[in-house]
């Protein structure tokens, strides 16, 4: 009997998939187990494989499309099957209104008002459930998330994509925010009105979202590049390679403007005698890869050691989500790892509960299915604080580039034999620079300087980290 195969959920925040390429065509045979084709996630794409035998009958979706969750893509069944009935069945249900989009964004003040009626529409109390696609679409059209409260479709009440689309619809014949509430100026967060500054935006055409919301960073940036006149078009000179912006790279630039452009950014350097870690590492190499297979590196080392300095200063253990800071119990430590075509950060879970052996044999496992192209989003989410190692490039110091949303991602350089003083004597020893980037909006300077402090302390006292 023929087979629906649906766009799987590969993560619990993923909402859609887009298909990179079939590995298989209409004829093909497959078998389980096999990969049919990849996907793009809004985290990593991945190969996905069959869960039956069978042959490929119908694709209903061609490369580059972008697919809902559950949404079938293809029909896979016996060969001479008839799926005329199946092919009905999918086009009736898959209706319009679903897969619909706005032909043209109503104006600013239509969305912030957002009814149905010249009634003024509900105002909200308390936090709002919306899925993740569903609030960049919200964003993106300039809607106050306020706005969709008690509108949710979705499981327990939750604001899905679909309610979005049907409130922009319905605010096309919403009264303005002037009509019901005869504002006159949007109240504006201190970045945000600098950022106005700068980029000379008028903050008055940026009044949106229910009393009492305020006009942020992201809604100046968005204004201004949606009003920013078009470049002259380049044209390229002889030899020039263009490369389309997409997939991995695409979500790499999107993630550094989102940190750069939301997160105050403060270093922090320090540096790090890593002579006894060296003479730490030395002593617990053959043991533990008689134990664990695997050869420690310095990065299995400063992983530990960061775990262990977030027990003691919990504020950076932490992210910013909406107008609340979380402080996570849990170190879920992510370490940026290069690939051909750009960066993933893989997350090594619950640190402090690991011995610094199953650390590194942990890690060296992420690293493998990274470059192999057999990571999961498991593999890349759950991270509440980052580290990035340009030690093996030669690197010296640099300015890391916090990880959305977390507080903080420490940089690692490299290590080099150099002369220092110790007791009033040039002595040569392993140092190390420590490059800490916070976000000043959920610390400051000095708690972040003491946890970096305490990096140091631990490196340079390595059996502290087994304490």
């Amino acid at each position: 009997m023929a087979l629906l195969f649906r766009m799987p959920q590969l993560g619990s925040t993923m909402e859609e998939g887009t298909i990179l390429r079939w590995l298989k065509q209409e004829g093909d045979t497959v078998k389980s187990g096999e990969v049919l084709l990849e996907i793009e996630t809004d985290k990593a794409s991945m190969e996905v494989e069959s869960e039956v035998d069978g042959v490929v009958r119908k694709i209903l979706f061609a490369q580059n499309e972008i697919v809902p969750i559950t949404r079938p893509i293809a029909i896979i069944g016996a060969a001479e099957e008839n799926i005329d009935q199946l092919l009905a069945e999918i086009n009736g249900k898959s209706g319009a209104a679903e897969l619909s989009t706005p032909s043209a964004p109503a104006s600013q003040e239509k969305l912030a008002a957002g009814a149905s009626s010249a009634a003024a529409p509900f105002i909200p109390q308390g936090k709002i459930d919306v899925s993740p696609r569903a609030k960049r679409l919200a964003e993106g059209n300039g809607i106050a998330l306020s706005a969709l409260a008690g509108r949710g479709t979705g499981p327990e009440g939750r604001v899905i994509e679909k309610d979005v689309l049907a409130f922009l619809a319905a605010a096309e014949t919403a009264p303005t925010l002037s009509d019901v509430y005869g504002l006159k100026a949007a109240r504006t967060t201190p970045l945000a009105a600098k950022i106005a500054d700068d980029l000379g935006v008028d903050l008055s055409q940026l009044a949106s979202g229910l009393p009492g919301s305020r006009v942020r960073s992201e809604d100046v940036l968005r204004h201004a590049e949606s009003t920013r006149q078009p470049a002259a078009p380049v044209k390229p000179l002889g030899g020039t390679k263009i490369i389309k912006m997409g997939g991995m790279r695409k979500r790499i630039a999107d993630n550094i403007v989102k940190s750069t452009f939301t997160a105050p950014h403060v270093t922090l350097t320090l540096v790090v005698d890593m002579t006894e870690a060296a003479a730490f590492r030395a002593k617990l190499l053959p043991e533990i890869e008689k134990v664990y297979g695997v050869r420690i590196s310095y990065t299995d080392i400063i992983v530990k050691a960061v775990a262990r300095a977030l027990d003691d200063h919990p504020l950076i253990n932490a992210a910013l989500i909406g107008d609340e800071i979380h402080q996570f119990s849990e170190k879920n430590i992510g370490v940026a790892v290069a690939l051909e075509e750009g960066l993933i950060v893989p997350v090594i879970k619950d640190v402090t509960s690991k011995t610094i052996g199953a650390v590194s044999a942990e890690f060296k496992q992420l690293v493998e299915r990274a470059r192999t192209g057999k990571f999961t989003p498991d593999d890349l989410s759950g991270g509440t604080f980052s580290i990035s190692n340009l030690g093996g490039f030669g690197i010296d110091v640099f300015d890391p580039v916090i990880n959305p949303p977390q507080a903080g991602i420490l940089g690692v350089c490299r290590i080099a034999e150099k002369p220092v003083v110790r007791d009033k004597q040039v002595v040569i020893r392993s140092m190390m620079n420590l490059c800490l980037s916070f976000d000043h909006r959920v610390l400051d300077g000095a708690p972040a300087a003491q946890f970096l402090q305490r990096v140091q302390i631990l490196l340079e006292n390595p059996l502290l980290i087994l304490v």
